[in-house]
């Protein structure tokens, strides 16, 4: 894992800043990669954060549904299993953190699957 935070980004902020916001903020991902032509370091994150930022997403669709079909079945089984579902939001939220303070710091670290997904899109 290599530190290259690259300088400034195309939103005026140091590459660094702009990545650790796009973890935090879906939003600034998406338009750094719009805008970003030049800082592959932003790119990368961007991309990383959006894939990941949509992975949550789909998982929490699914989990909800099959939640709600639990709940028809038995009251019980759907209150376990959204005990299971909250754990996963904080292990999602955990990851966003990691990975935001890992972009702070400089460094291009790669999630498996994803971080490959976005380095070839970066």
């Amino acid at each position: 894992m290599q530190n290259m935070s690259g300088g400034k980004s195309a939103l005026g902020l140091d590459g660094n800043i702009t990545a650790l916001l796009g973890y935090i903020i879906w939003v600034v991902a998406l338009v750094a990669l719009l805008i970003e032509k030049d800082n592959r370091f932003v790119r990368f994150h961007a991309v990383q954060s959006l894939i990941y930022t949509a992975a949550i997403v789909v998982v929490a669709i699914v989990l909800s549904i099959f939640t709600t079909i639990l709940a028809f079945i038995s009251g019980t089984l759907a209150g376990l299993f959204s005990l299971v579902f909250m754990l996963l939001w904080l292990g999602a939220l955990v990851g966003i953190i990691i990975l935001a303070i890992k972009a702070f710091q400089g460094q291009m670290f790669k999630l498996p699957v994803v971080g490959d997904m976005a380095e070839k899109w970066a």
